[in-house]
């Protein structure tokens, strides 16, 4: 069954690219441009994020435990189906095989559903605690919300399993992917957009739109001179968690209409165009880089602990770099090579006079 399937696989690639090499030749470097900007930021910020909350105590709360959860969907797509995308752009076709199609394909639905399913979390963990925050320490303990989470990944794998069954993850030329072919089953796609899109966006709205009414009604009640019932930073810690929903939604809604469109009547297929339908995709795709920008630039303990990681990576660097040299200077003392890529000015101008002083020939190479 895996020999031919591989075979009407790589039939469908050999069959469909020819048409594709004639069309637009700047799309695949536009396109090439943008996964490698996401598969970059995403890897980068991402960690940031997950180190973040390990390291910082104020971020280390229950909630955001749906944010690592959330880095991490996002991280497995920058790993694994996104390189080989990439290498499916540059060779104008797929060529890791059916397997690496299928699981590619797997891991993406994963991560996707798995970002949905968390982004859902983390709304019901804001509107628990901000509109019934008497309730909030036992429904969300440490314990509890550990259980959610395992909970949104073994509902996440359960959703994503059917698609096996259905034979739906096929390599589309269009978007260079392994993914989740929406013209299979009408219905399967329709139930596909209602249960792992609609229902949960549905859900996020409602959380969030309560959470509005609440800020509003708070604002428009409380004096001056008395104590806000939503604390500003419980409430910067919402907006910033909105504006993770606002973009997911945007970045994934045009993709998802396509869908329910061509599932409704396939005869529209054909009138979609085909930019369009690869703006969608990638669009999509890029939305996995974004959260961990969002995170920076409007969560101020994120901010910090972003600049304390990287610098404490710049001071890791310089310590390599000066044990180096010196090791270098060690072995050979006539004759030293330095370097100063990342080390401080005061360290160099000392190194430079005890070596001088010393009578070696130092020769500096200054590295812009």
């Amino acid at each position: 069954k895996n020999l031919k399937s591989s075979q009407l696989l790589q039939a469908s690639v050999n069959k469909l690219n020819v048409k594709q090499q004639h069309s637009f030749p700047w799309v695949a470097t536009v396109l090439a441009g943008v996964l490698i900007t996401t598969i970059v930021v995403d890897v980068i910020g991402n960690l940031l994020v997950i180190v973040s909350v390990f390291r910082n105590r104020k971020l280390r709360k229950a909630g955001n435990a749906f944010v690592v959860s959330l880095a991490f969907a996002d991280l497995v797509v920058a790993i694994y189906p996104y390189p080989l995308v990439l290498t499916a752009i540059f060779h104008n076709g797929w060529i890791a095989g059916y397997i690496h199609c299928q699981i590619s394909g797997f891991l993406m639905g994963l991560s996707v559903i798995g970002s949905i399913f968390n982004i859902t979390g983390i709304a019901i963990n804001r509107y628990c605690y901000i509109c019934h925050n008497l309730k909030y320490d036992k429904v969300f303990s440490s314990s509890n919300t550990m259980c959610y989470v395992m909970l949104v990944w073994t509902l996440t794998i359960l959703a994503i399993v059917p698609n096996w069954f259905v034979e739906s993850l096929q390599y589309d030329p269009r978007v260079y992917s392994c993914t989740f072919a929406q013209s299979v089953s009408s219905l399967y796609t329709i139930t596909v957009v209602v249960v792992h899109f609609i229902l949960p966006m549905s859900i996020v709205t409602y959380c969030y739109l309560r959470i509005w009414i609440l800020v509003i009604q708070v604002r428009r009640r409380v004096k001056p001179d008395s104590r806000p019932k939503i604390k500003p930073h419980d409430l910067r810690n919402f907006l910033t968690m909105f504006v993770v929903f606002v973009l997911f939604a945007v970045c994934w809604a045009p993709l998802n209409l396509i869908g329910l469109v061509v599932a409704l009547d396939s005869r529209l297929s054909r009138a979609i165009p085909e930019w369009l339908f690869t703006a969608s995709y990638f669009m999509a795709y890029f939305n996995s880089c974004l959260n961990a920008v969002i995170y920076g630039v409007l969560n101020h303990n994120f901010r910090k602990e972003y600049k304390r990681i990287v610098l404490i990576i710049f001071k890791i660097l310089c310590f390599t770099e000066k044990f180096l040299v010196e090791t270098m200077i060690t072995r050979s003392p006539g004759c030293a090579w330095i370097s100063p890529t990342y080390c401080d000015k005061l360290w160099l101008k000392s190194l430079l006079a005890f070596h001088l002083s010393k009578g070696y020939s130092v020769r500096l190479l200054v590295v812009h």
